[in-house]
C-alpha cells in the first residue's frame, strides 16, 4: 500500500524573543520571593544575639538583694521607696559605678491548711525561695511576714547574736526583730503608696505596710559562708543598730 503525501512548504521563524526586561520593583519582588525565609532567619538570629548581649552586658545588676517573704506582694510604691531608702547603706559591690538595691518578693503561704492559697503561685514562690536560700544564694537580710512558719519550713534563720539554732529549734522569737524594733528602719521617710495593685485605689503610708513585718538574717554554716555574706552582715548591723527585740513578748 502506498502512502500519498501532499507537498507543502512550511516556514519557521527561528528568531528568539529578546529577554524580558524587569523593572527594579519586579527584580526586588522576585529576589524577596526566593530569599525571604533566609532574611527572616538572619534577622531573628541577630535579634537573639542582641537580646543576649543586652541581658548579660548592659543589664543593671543589683549590688544587694533583700528578700521579702509573705502571702501577698508588697505595693510597688513600697518596694521602690524601700530600695531607695536602703541604697545609702550599701556600696557598689560589682564595680559598675552605681549602687543598686533590689527587693525580691517571694509569695509563700506557710499555712498548709489555707485552702485559698493558689497552688501555682505557692510553687513558684517556694522554688525561688529554696534556690536563693541555697549555700551560695542571694538572701541574707530578710523581711518576713510569718517568721514562725518561715523558720519551721526552712530552718534558715540565725539567732540575733549570730549563733546557729539547733535543727529542731522553734524559738523564732529570738531570731528576729520587729520592723518597729529597729530605729533605723522605723525612722525611714518612705512616703505613701497608691494602690496595692494596678486594679485598686487603696492608699496609705509605706511605713504602715512594713511595720507589721519582722527582720531576720540567715544562718551561716562556716567561715566560707560568712565571707560570702560579709556585705550582707554589714547591712544587717547598720539596719538593726540600736534595736531591742520585742518579738519574745509574743
Amino acid at each position: 500500500m502506498a502512502w500519498v503525501t501532499k507537498d507543502s512548504v512550511e516556514q519557521y521563524d527561528q528568531t528568539p524573543e529578546p529577554p524580558k526586561e524587569y523593572t527594579k520593583k519586579e527584580k526586588a519582588q522576585n529576589w524577596w520571593h526566593y530569599h525571604k525565609f533566609i532574611v527572616l532567619g538572619v534577622v531573628l538570629g541577630i535579634a537573639a544575639v542582641v537580646w543576649i548581649v543586652k541581658d548579660t552586658v548592659f543589664q543593671t545588676r543589683p549590688d544587694v538583694q533583700v528578700g521579702y517573704i509573705g502571702r501577698y506582694n508588697l505595693p510597688i510604691d513600697t518596694v521602690n521607696a524601700l530600695q531607695d531608702a536602703l541604697t545609702p547603706y550599701c556600696t557598689d559591690l560589682n564595680g559598675d559605678g552605681k549602687v543598686v538595691v533590689q527587693v525580691n518578693s517571694y509569695t509563700v503561704d506557710f499555712d498548709s491548711e489555707n485552702a485559698s492559697t493558689d497552688a501555682y503561685t505557692q510553687m513558684a514562690g517556694v522554688t525561688r525561695l529554696s534556690a536563693d536560700l541555697g549555700e551560695s544564694g542571694t538572701l541574707y537580710v530578710m523581711l518576713i511576714e510569718d517568721p514562725a512558719g518561715f523558720q519551721g519550713s526552712t530552718g534558715a534563720l540565725a539567732y540575733l547574736d549570730g549563733t546557729l539554732p539547733a535543727d529542731d529549734a522553734d524559738d523564732w522569737q529570738n531570731m528576729v526583730y520587729r520592723w518597729t524594733d529597729c530605729p533605723v528602719l522605723a525612722g525611714m521617710d518612705l512616703g505613701n503608696y497608691d494602690g496595692y495593685t494596678l486594679a485598686d485605689d487603696a492608699t496609705g503610708t509605706n511605713q504602715s505596710v512594713l511595720s507589721t513585718l519582722y527582720v531576720g538574717r540567715r544562718a551561716v554554716l562556716d567561715d566560707e559562708q560568712a565571707a560570702h555574706y560579709a556585705d550582707g552582715e554589714e547591712l544587717w548591723q547598720a539596719l538593726t543598730a540600736g534595736a531591742v527585740s520585742t518579738a519574745a513578748a509574743e
